[in-house]
């Protein structure tokens, strides 16, 4: 199950459950007693079970599909159904049996997940089996970067289960063509057709695991807390996988009707009964073309080309529909319905305009943003969010971790943006300009500068659980603008630790490289910069920066802490970030879910009671298309009611909750005056902690021993959150390996927060 941390005190405005608020009872009147609330506890067990159980019976059913047994157990069963002139017929059977266990398992974990939202991380699962398997990095060097123990197994799985589908496919086909009286010629044409059809069959049961890693903000991330920019990754393994599969399909095909002399006829044909090879050409085109560009070497070089391709996604889809018709393609309809869901609700919530409360750039070159959230917007220190500007394209939406604490405000949320690529480039020189301006005309009024950067956000994204709340001894390891993150997770803690908030960590090491000591400027970006000698009691923190292409400090290296950012830009653009994200109000995400899902099925029941059966529509495309567009109805208009109604309800709590411009910026002003003009005179900044160190790298072998001792020696557990390069992330996943092998040693958890598109 997930493990969930409160974000902090000042979002407890958040719905509780009534069952949150009788196990908070019944733990009351138990702790008089002495003894646990029996209740709550029976009821996780009880969601845990019943999801682990659908899951693996459905995942078997998968597995042993192509066996004889369960083939002949789901002919039965279809036969039965389609007899008993069900109104669902054959295409309801595939799908309650391939998709409907998803569909359930995404209901259940709603329930989990609105049930028990405040679940604590307790220190004893550091040292389980499971999360360990999730946090020991087993393959470090290869095409797949950086493996956990987990994934390892996950991948072992998924190719044991091709070699075994294919083996037992082609076994039986070479056995089921032996037994027939052919031609040598006609055998081979029969025997690549059988087995491009079963290149074609495992390809779609594939293409199930395909679409749930990208529906960002889906139920079943949040469950197993698998953030998005991990997920990705999986993403991307299962589309080489599946698209091999389904080129392999097509070549089987084009072979076989190569052989028969028929090439263009065959794979010119639109039948209505049976597959339409046309359709079925176009998708794999579609699925080609973002394929060859999703490459590394491609998408590396040329982003935009990989960008903009990849949204042939929709024809992929939609002419993989026509060509398989409505029962094949309720394989894997379930997948494709949540991913659509999350698709319409991240289009809801990119429509808003978010305002910018300030845009400016540090010495070192890199862009900050600040933008508008509403309170009630809740997200941990290792969060993502999607930014789009208009004036720079329509369709482009880049990742950035969040730089800023939940704890630093609950009005705002801020990014650190490299300038990399023409994107990040042509942003920077718009802010920059906008500051120029700024500097000559101080009487230029704001309105002049409003809407030249029109901003919307997606997100945010991220883990469920705050990591980096777990562990009492804590590494984090950047390079350049991987410190971003980093930055959150150091203000969260110090302000946690200030205010006694529950926060593991007591001793933190911050292991930076850096190219430039230019770029040590980015530790003015954390909020909280002096810390307390009561923190300073309670918190031992050490940042050690490494500047690699500089051998000596600069002249002017003492004042490399007082750098200034040139002063930001305020772009008023109508809204602060919206709230319609999956990983927001538990209540209303269960709804969407819920009533999306009853309004397809009641739609695809009225069109089959009403369209089907009434004008005997039969063609396989023409099926497949309605199953698409009840589908797609559901979501758009149930569905859409649901999030009208969440989009008002967000927007009346931020009226209840109001606040003015001019006064936050007063109010910050005073918070920050108030801040300097009470200060404990013994108080550290950040700056005086760090050590820098000039023409070298960290030494990961001798900084874990050392900090290990520190820690306590053997027997304790360390965190350890990477965030930089796969170079960087290769080799401290290797020194945790290393470390972790050695018995009696220290337990170094390994984790990575850096999103490779």
């Amino acid at each position: 199950g997930s493990l969930f941390h409160p974000l902090a005190a000042t979002m407890t405005q958040e719905r509780e459950p009534l069952l949150k608020q009788n196990g908070a009872a019944g733990n009351a009147a138990a702790g008089a007693k002495g003894s646990p609330a029996v209740l709550p506890s029976l009821a996780r067990s009880v969601l845990k079970f019943l999801m682990w159980a659908v899951f693996l019976t459905w995942a078997a059913g998968i597995f042993f599909y192509p066996t004889a047994p369960v083939q002949t157990a789901f002919r039965k069963w279809a036969d039965i159904t389609s007899t008993e002139g069900l109104i669902a017929g054959l295409t309801g059977t595939v799908f309650l049996f391939f998709s409907g266990p998803i569909l359930l398992i995404a209901a259940l974990a709603y329930v989990y997940i609105f049930a028990f939202p405040g679940d604590h991380v307790q220190k004893k699962k550091l040292r389980s089996l499971s999360f360990r398997l999730w946090t020991f990095p087993v393959l470090v060097d290869g095409p797949l970067g950086v493996v956990s123990a987990v994934e390892f197994i996950g991948i072992v799985l998924f190719v044991v289960y091709i070699v075994f589908s294919m083996t037992y496919y082609v076994v039986d086909s070479v056995s089921f063509i032996s037994k027939a009286h052919l031609p040598p010629t006609t055998r081979s044409e029969l025997l690549l057709a059988l087995i491009g059809l079963r290149f074609g069959s495992v390809g779609l049961f594939c293409m199930i695991f395909l679409f749930l890693p990208v529906s960002r903000g889906s139920v079943l991330l949040r469950l197993i807390d698998i953030p998005f920019e991990h997920a990705t990754r999986y993403h991307v393994w299962l589309g080489h996988l599946t698209m091999a599969l389904f080129t392999l399909h097509g070549l089987c095909y084009v072979i076989s009707y190569s052989l028969l002399g028929r090439l263009i006829e065959e794979l010119t044909q639109w039948k209505e009964v049976g597959i339409a090879n046309l359709a079925g050409v176009i998708s794999l085109m579609a699925g080609l073309l973002m394929w060859v560009t999703s490459l590394h070497p491609v998408r590396k070089r040329f982003f935009e080309l990989f960008f903009y391709t990849h949204q042939l996604y929709v024809v992929f889809v939609v002419f993989l529909v026509l060509h398989v018709g409505d029962f094949v393609f309720s394989i894997s309809a379930g997948a494709v319905f949540l991913f659509m869901l999350d698709r319409f609700l991240r289009f809801w919530q990119s429509r808003a305009k978010v305002d910018i409360v300030s845009a400016a750039c540090r010495p070192c070159g890199t862009v900050e943003l600040v933008f508008s959230k509403p309170p009630s917007l809740r997200y941990n220190a290792l969060s993502f969010i999607f930014v789009q500007v208009r004036e720079l394209s329509f369709l482009q939406w880049h990742p950035f971790s969040v730089s800023s604490s939940p704890m630093d405000g609950r009005y705002h949320m801020s990014i650190l943006i490299k300038v990399l690529g023409t994107w990040t480039d042509t942003l920077k020189r718009i802010i920059t300009d906008v500051q120029e301006q700024k500097s000559r005309s101080d009487s230029e009024s704001d309105q002049s500068q409003t809407g030249r950067i029109t901003a919307s956000i997606e997100g945010p994204y991220g883990h469920e659980s705050p990591y980096h709340l777990m562990y009492e001894n804590l590494i984090l390891v950047a390079g350049g603008i991987g410190i971003s993150p980093f930055l959150a997770i150091l203000s969260d803690i110090i302000h946690r630790v200030e205010q006694g908030m529950p926060c593991a960590p007591r001793n933190v090491l911050v292991l930076w490289s850096v190219k430039k000591t230019s770029e040590l400027s980015l530790l003015l970006a954390v909020d909280a910069q002096s810390i307390s000698s009561s923190v300073c009691d309670k918190l031992h923190l050490d940042i050690q920066a490494f500047v690699t292409q500089e051998t000596d400090p600069p002249l002017e290296d003492g004042i490399v802490g007082d750098d200034q950012k040139a002063p930001g830009i305020f772009v008023k653009n109508g809204a602060a970030m919206s709230g319609l994200v999956g990983t927001g109000d538990n209540f209303w995400a269960a709804m969407y879910f819920a009533v999306s899902t009853l309004g397809s099925v009641l739609a695809f029941v009225l069109v089959q009671l009403y369209y089907v059966k009434r004008f005997n529509v039969y063609a396989w495309w023409h099926l497949g298309l309605l199953l698409l567009l009840c589908m797609a109805a559901g979501i758009v208009l149930p569905g859409g009611l649901v999030v009208l109604l969440w989009h008002l309800s967000e927007k009346r709590r931020m009226q209840d909750d109001r606040w003015d411009v001019d006064a936050r910026a007063t109010a910050d002003a005073e918070q920050t005056t108030n801040a300097a003009g009470g200060a404990d005179a013994s108080a550290a900044s950040l700056a005086a902690l760090r050590t820098t160190r000039y023409g070298c790298r960290p030494k990961f072998h001798a900084e874990f021993a050392a900090f290990a001792e520190r820690g306590g020696g053997a027997a304790v557990d360390i965190g350890v959150l990477v965030c930089g390069p796969s170079g960087l992330q290769a080799s401290v996943a290797r020194e945790c390996r290393s470390q972790n092998l050695r018995r009696g040693g220290a337990v170094f958890h390994f984790n990575s927060h850096s999103f490779d598109l």
